[in-house]
């Protein structure tokens, strides 16, 4: 090393430790609860050197966003896009003019004949919207008319994993942060005491669910998901260990924090910010979190709306129930995963199981939340990663018929902030395989998302590798006629 280098590298570690990066770093650590956050509103811009946008326009009509997501992806065709022509088409050859050549799986690509596999469920108009809802889900026709169903969703992504990634992170490659935590980056917290952004899982069978959908990705660590566990400490390590008291852990955590301040100084590593800011969180949680997820306050007519699955930690209907606990609380991203809904084959059998387990508790939050005057700022989105296909995957029966994936398109739907309750958007073909009116991308439903949280979604931006990233990346329209 030469003389100059050697004076360059002291300057800069010189810097860092008295009053530069590092200690700016951290002293922003004194503000927002203890934790580095951008101003609500203000997000870095490409234009922008300094990395600081004015604000994009007013609040949004939400406060914060319940997503209940439906891994392995529900049938469109047998839960909510009736097609009652297709009864006489049962077992006829889907027509190639339908099919236009598109890409299939390597499930059902070697089939010799494409039958078509009607619903075996009956469907009917529900509230003052005349919503079709099908027979599988009597609960959530009691809550039609705060429903806005998209039946014309849609996505590239035609296996599970990119599929799942491209909704949760706006792309079908792993490594982008997650849509909660972009929430967490663009908007920060309400609650000192709990996440900002957290995640459960429920179901079993299906494609694996991985840490990273609810990561940070290029994001500091600090927005990632804190997964909920359904057994043990709702979070891993939460309990002090045998022989520490709390006193003695405050005293460590503090020691701790000097040695963090030290090495921050030093490096001016962003990562030691959000070592320190965790730690914190993890010691306050130690108190918030058991009294969240003690619900023997709960009066008993909760237990008649969710479901007496909901007194058992693990289930969907336990998670609903925590979902509006913790929006009580000021969360500002809950994430419910439910898997089992890969159907290839027994889709009959196998789909009422799901809505078996799913259905009351779904409807029951949505009417929690209205009664408790949640609603009108919380968002609550309810669909899968794509569709099932028209035609029978195997053999097709008087009784049984299995569905491969679709990701032409698909239904989900959205209630509360914001939205144009009671409608039904999009339309598609006499099979459900085709899009004919007012397409909706994963792209164009993220902008809109955001958009109701009072986030462009142009300007939520973070820059990395030399780009500025954004979750809807260079695509995305915000979809008017799904608002209020």
């Amino acid at each position: 090393m030469t003389s100059l280098e050697a004076e360059l590298r002291n300057t800069r570690r010189s810097f860092l430790s008295r009053g530069g990066i590092g200690l700016a770093a951290f002293s922003s650590l004194l503000t927002n609860q203890g934790i580095a956050q951008p101003a609500a509103g203000t997000f870095p811009l490409p234009d922008d050197p300094a990395g600081v946008a004015p604000s994009p326009g007013p609040a949004g009509k939400a406060k914060r966003v319940i997503s209940l997501f439906q891994s392995g992806a529900p049938s469109q065709l047998d839960l909510f896009d009736y097609k009652p022509q297709l009864a006489g088409l049962r077992g006829s050859e889907l027509p190639d003019s339908i099919r236009q050549g598109q890409r299939l799986t390597g499930m059902t690509s070697a089939q010799a004949s494409f039958p078509v596999a009607p619903s075996m469920f009956k469907f009917a108009q529900h509230g003052e919207s005349g919503t079709w809802l099908s027979e599988l889900l009597p609960h959530t026709a009691s809550i039609a008319d705060e429903l806005c169903v998209v039946r014309s969703l849609h996505t590239e992504a035609i296996n599970h994993d990119p599929a799942i990634t491209l909704m949760q992170t706006g792309a079908q490659l792993a490594g982008r942060p997650s849509l909660g935590s972009w929430l967490s980056y663009g908007l920060g917290s309400d609650n000192q005491d709990l996440p900002t952004f957290v995640a459960m899982v429920s179901g079993s069978g299906g494609q694996p669910l991985y840490d990273r959908l609810w990561g940070s990705g290029f994001l500091p660590t600090r927005y990632s998901g804190v997964k909920f566990r359904s057994q043990g400490d709702p979070v891993l390590y939460l309990s002090d260990p045998p022989g520490i008291s709390r006193q003695l852990r405050r005293g460590l955590l503090d020691d701790l924090q000097s040695l963090n301040e030290l090495q921050l100084q030093q490096t001016g590593d962003p990562e030691i910010t959000t070592r320190i800011s965790q730690y914190e969180m993890a010691y306050r949680m130690q108190t918030s979190v058991p009294e969240l997820t003690d619900l023997s306050a709960e009066p008993a007519s909760t237990f008649d709306l969710y479901g007496e699955e909901a007194r058992r930690p693990g289930t969907f209907a336990w998670n609903c129930l925590l979902a509006r606990r913790l929006c009580e609380r000021g969360v500002r991203f809950v994430q419910l995963f439910h898997r089992g809904w890969d159907q290839h084959l027994e889709l009959p059998k196998n789909i009422a199981v799901q809505c078996q387990n799913t259905d009351q508790p779904t409807a029951a939050l949505v009417r929690d939340l209205r009664q408790r005057g949640l609603l009108d700022d919380t968002l609550v989105i309810w669909g899968g990663e794509f569709g099932r296909t028209v035609y029978c995957q195997g053999n097709l029966t008087a009784t049984d018929y299995g569905r491969d994936h679709h990701p032409r398109c698909f239904s989900i739907w959205l209630a509360g902030a914001g939205i144009n309750a009671g409608t039904t958007y999009g339309e598609t073909d006499d099979f459900s395989y085709n899009i004919v009116r007012d397409p909706v991308h994963v792209h164009d439903l993220n902008a809109t998302l955001l958009h109701l949280l009072g986030i462009d979604h142009t300007r939520l931006t973070f820059k990395f590798q030399g780009r500025h990233f954004r979750l809807t990346d260079v695509h995305g329209n915000v979809m008017q006629s799904l608002l209020s």
